[in-house]
This record gives structure tokens, C-alpha cells and sequence, in this order.
């Protein structure tokens, strides 16, 4: 017996508004499923209210109950979800098992997206960064600069997740749902393939002065300033008590955008499995998370130093999942998000989109924007620096800012 490919993933639409999308995953199992799963739902704007992991090691069964919009185009999301479960191939026996050398795919071709604006206008940059979403294009590196006269070149580094933008229809069709767009503020605009060592790790990080980085990518939990940081209000224990073959991870913290994904993100850089798990919203608004994990020996987490580093990072990664800092760069202003990259590659999706929406919603105009990947702390982040024109003399208070990128991060707003 198998299990037809496409009933590995089913989508059960709310029947009402108010009511729960419900999202099944019924396939063979892999370390860092989870992860995989829970960051397409991102991607798609979706949160997730409550949900059901069970696996034998071998296969597993998993259930989300997802906030949908009316937007959400559920049959492409089925389909992304299915490009990251393992492959099922009928054995000769006719039962079907994982090959992971079927799961190997070759690194996805970049382009460089360019083009000119004769203006620039407040929101620009949310706009085109709504339209690359929507076309399913992933922004690997932004440089976008404003001329004295006020035109606006913009630099988009980006993959395509169709994999078709070397073709001349692709394209045309990128440059069409710009112009729809931007109208006869574009002058131009040109598609061409780069290198891939375009969208790879810089080498180093002096871009940063070394006090900020101090301060902003600290590994360390912000115990000095609790309150700030919220982390009085999470809780992150782990037992050894209630199985004989697990370790249960209990997890209370206020939710955010993309909880359920940090929190797998890190079992899977620690290369941790998860056998069972819930996690539901509580009446009070927290989230509890209850999580029967191993390590990839198939043993549970005993050493005293392994339980402390995981919980610690835990904490740390619900408390700071996202760096947020306002600098001064010479008299102007500079807005800077580092956003953690999975040791897989793989950064927190719809970070750009997100910032440009705050500052659209706050009013404020972009002079210029740079997205990097650095190397600092030996952990890879992406790094977003904003500069913010302040010429019109209409500039906010840095912490109102800040306060309102961080909330439209965290889904707070």
C-alpha cells in the first residue's frame, strides 16, 4: 500500500470567517520537516493558531490549524509545501519509502533585477517588494540608491521560485506587473543572470561599527534588561521524567509572527528530532508548546551542558528573533534588522516586505537600502540597513520607529 502524491498534503478551507484553515502532512519523515513546513506558512502571511506532530522516525503525520486570508492562494501553497516533503518512491516490495539522494536539488540560479524610477515616491519600495512576493521571486541582496535629481535605481538580487527566469516570457511577465504597478515613473528595466557568489556570505563585517555589533548580535540573553526584551515572560524547561526514549521540551511565551518557525528553525540547526508535539494558543493569548525530542542518535538530551545550551538559545531566539537597532550614519538616520539564516541557507522569509510596510505606514521615505549576508559571531546573518531621508524635515522619533517595525515583525500591530 501507498499513499497517492497528491493526499501528502491536504488543505481543509475555513468554511466561515473566524474559522480555522485546517493543513495535513502525511509523508515520510526527515530532520527539519517542521521547519521546512512551518516557513512556507510564513511565507504565505499565514500564522498558526494550533498544531499536531507525531512521527515514528520513519513517517509522520502533521496537522496545522492556520489563519488564513482572502488572498491566500491555497493551491500554490499546497504545492510549495509538497516541494519540501521527502520524495515517496514505490519500492518493488510496493511500499513506499524516503530516498534522501532524490531530495538533493541544485542551488537556484540568481538574477539581477534593475531599473530606474524617474521619481521617488514614500511607499515605492514596499510596492515592488509586494509585486517580487507575488510573482514568487526571493530577494537575496537589495542596493538601492537615490540620485541628487530624485531618480531611484534599484538593484534586486533575486531567485525565482518557478525557476523559470531565464525564459523571455518570465521576464516579460516580471516587467509587466512592475509597470502595472509603478506606471510611467519606471524608465527602465533590465533581468540578467549573475554568479551565484552574489547572494553568498560576506567575507567579513567591518561595515559595522565593532560596538554595535557587540550590542545587536550578542549571543548572550539580555538579562540586564528583561522587561525590554520580554523575557520574563517566557518560559523554556526541559524533562527526563515522563518517557523513556524522549526528552519533553515545554515552552510558554507570548505569541508572534512565525513562533512555531523559530522554534523548529532551532531544533534543526541542532539537528534535533521532534517525535511528538502540540502547541496551541491559551485563553489567557500565550502559547504553550509541549515537544518529545531526540537527538539524531536516536537518544534523549541528558547532558546537563546540551540541555542548557538548547534551552538558552530557545529563550533567546523567542525573546530576539529579529536584531532591530537605529543608528546615526554621519547626520543622517540608519534603521538596522539582522535577520538569523538557518545553517541551512535559508533566512526568515518576508523580513524586507515587512519593514517597507512600517515605514510606508509611518510615512517615512527610504534614501537608500542595502541587504547583506555576513558572517559575525560565527552564525551567518542577513542584515538589512535602511537609510532614512530626512530631508523633508517631517523625521519621527527613532523609538516610535523602531517600536513600529518591531511590532509589524512580530505581527503586534
Amino acid at each position: 500500500m501507498g499513499i497517492l502524491y497528491e493526499d501528502v498534503v491536504l488543505i481543509k478551507e475555513a468554511e466561515k470567517a473566524g474559522d480555522h484553515t485546517v493543513i495535513t502532512v502525511n509523508c515520510p519523515d526527515k530532520t527539519g520537516l517542521g521547519c521546512d513546513l512551518c516557513r512556507i506558512i510564513l511565507l504565505f502571511g499565514l500564522s498558526i493558531a494550533r498544531g499536531d506532530v507525531s512521527t515514528d522516525g520513519k513517517w509522520c503525520y502533521l496537522v496545522f490549524w492556520v489563519v488564513g486570508k482572502p488572498t491566500t492562494r491555497w493551491n500554490l501553497l499546497k504545492k510549495r509545501l509538497l516541494e519540501v516533503c521527502p520524495t515517496c518512491l514505490p519500492a518493488a516490495s510496493r511500499i513506499y519509502y524516503y530516498r534522501p539522494e532524490f531530495q538533493q536539488r541544485k542551488p537556484s540560479d540568481v538574477f539581477l533585477l534593475k531599473f530606474w524610477c524617474c521619481h521617488d515616491q514614500k511607499g515605492l519600495l514596499h510596492v515592488v517588494t509586494e509585486v517580487l512576493c507575488e510573482l514568487e521571486l526571493t530577494i537575496k541582496r537589495v542596493k538601492v540608491s537615490t540620485t541628487p535629481d530624485g531618480r531611484v535605481m534599484d538593484l534586486f538580487f533575486v531567485t525565482d521560485t518557478r525557476e523559470l527566469l531565464h525564459t523571455e516570457k518570465r521576464q516579460a511577465e516580471t516587467i509587466d506587473h512592475l509597470k502595472a504597478v509603478l506606471g510611467d515613473a519606471m524608465m527602465s528595466c533590465e533581468i540578467e543572470p549573475v554568479g551565484p557568489e552574489i547572494a553568498a556570505c560576506s567575507p567579513g563585517s567591518s561595515f559595522l561599527p565593532s560596538a554595535i555589533k557587540e550590542e545587536m548580535f550578542s549571543l548572550e540573553l539580555p538579562s540586564e534588561r528583561p522587561n525590554e526584551s520580554l523575557a520574563s515572560n517566557i518560559s523554556v524547561t526541559m524533562d527526563n521524567s515522563l518517557s523513556r526514549s524522549h526528552t519533553l521540551i515545554q515552552i510558554l511565551c507570548r505569541d508572534h509572527k512565525g513562533l512555531i518557525y523559530d522554534i523548529m528553525r532551532t531544533l534543526k540547526d541542532y539537528n534535533i528530532q521532534v517525535s511528538y508535539g502540540r502547541f496551541f494558543a491559551n485563553p489567557s493569548g500565550n502559547f504553550e508548546v509541549d515537544l518529545f525530542i531526540m537527538q539524531v542518535d536516536g537518544k534523549k538530551v541528558v547532558d546537563p551542558d546540551k540541555q542548557n545550551a538548547l534551552c538558552s538559545r530557545l529563550r533567546m531566539e523567542l525573546i530576539r528573533p529579529l536584531r532591530i537597532d537605529m543608528v546615526s550614519r554621519g547626520p543622517d538616520t540608519e534603521l538596522l534588522v539582522a535577520n538569523p539564516v538557518e545553517l541551512s541557507g535559508r533566512g526568515r522569509p518576508l523580513v524586507f516586505y515587512d519593514i517597507t510596510l512600517a515605514l510606508k505606514l509611518l510615512n517615512t521615505q527610504i534614501f537608500s537600502v542595502e541587504i547583506g549576508r555576513h558572517r559575525i559571531h560565527d552564525r551567518e546573518w542577513e542584515v538589512y540597513r535602511i537609510l532614512l531621508d530626512e530631508a523633508d524635515g517631517c523625521s519621527l522619533p527613532r523609538k516610535e520607529i523602531k517600536e513600529c517595525v518591531r511590532k509589524k515583525l512580530m505581527g503586534w500591530d
